[in-house]
């Protein structure tokens, strides 16, 4: 029988965190400047969602330091090794980033560096990605289904 989503347990994520779920569960967060990573294989009804910042600092807007894309890129191994752990029989991974950007001019490039750092590191691991969703504007609330593959974002 079909539980109801409001009986789902609901699994909030911290900036620069992620959380890995095996369970049917539904992972939130609330994107203001940031990048949201939603990988499952639904064979395997297993996922993680990965939350990363993008950071714009005025002194050089453009400039994302390798101290920061390094960081990045360690979390998004960590996330992708604790998903093939919790699920080893995964085949079919797949990933969908969902961004949202600040108002400003710097703000697109510094997240596009990282979306670009992500799909290539993930691209290269043989997860498959799912087109991209991202949006200016007030910050996004994401909640996310990975048994599913579902996911919802709203202002």
């Amino acid at each position: 029988m079909e539980r109801r989503e409001q009986d789902r347990r609901e699994i909030h994520v911290a900036p620069d965190r992620f959380e890995v779920t095996a369970e049917d569960a539904i992972l939130t967060t609330e994107l203001q400047s940031a990048v949201a990573v939603c990988m499952y294989d639904a064979a395997e009804e297993a996922g993680a969602l990965l939350h990363l910042r993008c950071i714009v600092r005025s002194s050089r807007p453009l400039d994302v330091t390798d101290t920061t894309l390094a960081t990045e890129l360690l979390l998004v191994d960590r996330c992708l090794e604790a998903l093939r752990a919790a699920a080893p029989a995964a085949r079919q991974l797949q990933a969908r980033i969902v961004a949202h950007l600040a108002e400003g001019v710097h703000a697109r490039p510094v997240c596009e560096t990282v979306m670009n750092v992500v799909r290539h590191y993930l691209t290269d691991a043989g997860v498959q990605m799912l087109p991209e969703d991202i949006a200016t504007g007030p910050k996004r609330s994401l909640r996310f289904r990975p048994g599913m593959g579902w996911v919802h974002t709203r202002a």
